[in-house]
């Protein structure tokens, strides 16, 4: 398997504030440091994106003793027009759920990413090789 560097750059599929809010997501109690060395960003930058986050009402913060505890807001809506009508929640679950699933070497939950939104039916193959794709 490639390194993202030799495969087509160093880019990834979530930027930042995507994700800080999934690590915050996965673990509310978490302090900027954790997130930071899971994102792989600054303590400085991830307190930015935590503060727009904020402001954004993506997540509310809260004091318990000294301690931050975060909680995602699952009704915020994404920002994009291509995401238009479709809410952060049931995304934050996926990756959360695979996340800690990763991390502990066990499988997703029963239902985990079983939304009918995003399965794409696979199409019938025939054996005939002149046959092509079959539609269903």
């Amino acid at each position: 398997m490639t390194s993202p560097d030799e495969a087509g750059g160093a880019w990834t599929l979530l930027t930042g504030h995507g994700h800080v809010l999934v690590e915050i997501a996965r673990n509310p109690q978490a302090r900027m440091r954790d997130i930071s060395a899971v994102v792989g960003l600054t303590e400085r930058t991830v307190q930015a994106i935590v503060t727009d986050l904020e402001a954004a009402g993506y997540l509310t913060r809260d004091r318990d003793g000294r301690r931050n505890v975060y909680t995602v807001n699952p009704d915020c809506w994404f920002r994009h027009s291509a995401q238009e009508g479709l809410r952060v929640g049931p995304f934050l679950d996926l990756l959360a759920a695979a996340g800690d699933s990763a991390a502990t070497g066990s499988p997703l939950p029963a239902g985990a990413g079983d939304s009918p939104s995003t399965e794409v039916p696979s199409p019938e193959i025939s054996t005939d090789p002149g046959a092509g794709i079959q539609p269903m």
